[in-house]
């Protein structure tokens, strides 16, 4: 089972920035998930919520900015011991992953689907060195029709919250998709089983218990997504 890092390692290091991805490359971890957004300047960058009060206390939103009203932003606000972190650009990322094998990139729903199309034209050219690592995911349908529409290479896959095993598999597969990202509280044996039958991969976010990360290797899960990549790395190094 690959351990992947969550937002880079976001309980250890301040999530989607650039000292947090250096962070899990210096562990030796060669999988990763994270998240893009598109600002009003097309620039794509890479955070997980459309403001900034979590991660750096400021109470902004991210609706209408574009990379310039940003950059002054502390994403490593609440880390005492990290210099300042920036929203990063995804183009400032993809360096640091070059070597990695599995590289999640979960797209952030958008209002549109003319949105959706002009964000994939801009991230399909980015990762063109990457298709061989890389898995588009998104829980917005919109992103992966996008996707199909314009035969992009890339790979797809789903993500599900909600308990709608049969459906999501079905759907996933219309949608083109070689995985799903299940929450973990909905992943069972018979959801397993239907993914197998499927020929579908299977990431599982967010997995911090390392007797439940046991579990979920024994079941033959493929990615287990953590915000403790080091704690999963030494458990399960040892087992």
């Amino acid at each position: 089972m690959r351990i992947i890092g969550h937002r880079g390692a976001r309980g250890e290091a301040p999530e989607n920035t650039l000292a947090g991805f250096h962070y899990l490359k210096d562990l030796g971890i060669r999988a990763v998930e994270f998240d893009v957004r598109q600002l009003s300047d097309q620039q794509l960058v890479v955070i997980h919520d459309d403001h900034f009060q979590r991660t750096a206390q400021q109470a902004l939103k991210l609706t209408g900015l574009a990379y310039q009203d940003i950059q002054h932003i502390n994403q490593a606000a609440l880390w005492s011991d990290h210099a300042q972190q920036a929203t990063p650009l995804l183009s400032d990322v993809l360096p640091i992953l070059a070597d990695f094998e599995h590289i999640e990139v979960e797209i952030k729903s958008v209002e549109s689907s003319a949105a959706a199309e002009q964000l994939i034209e801009q991230l399909s050219p980015m990762l063109d060195a990457f298709t061989q690592q890389v898995v588009v995911t998104s829980f917005d349908p919109k992103i992966l029709i996008a996707l199909q529409l314009q035969r992009s290479t890339l790979r797809r896959g789903l993500l599900v919250e909600m308990d709608i095993a049969t459906q999501a598999i079905d759907f996933a597969l219309q949608l083109g998709c070689c995985q799903i990202g299940w929450q973990d509280q909905l992943v069972n044996s018979s959801i397993l089983n239907a993914m197998q039958q499927a020929q579908l991969n299977c990431s599982v976010w967010t997995v911090n218990d390392v007797e439940r990360a046991k579990l979920l290797a024994d079941h033959g899960v493929q990615g287990l997504i953590t915000d403790y990549p080091k704690r999963m790395q030494q458990y399960l190094s040892t087992t």
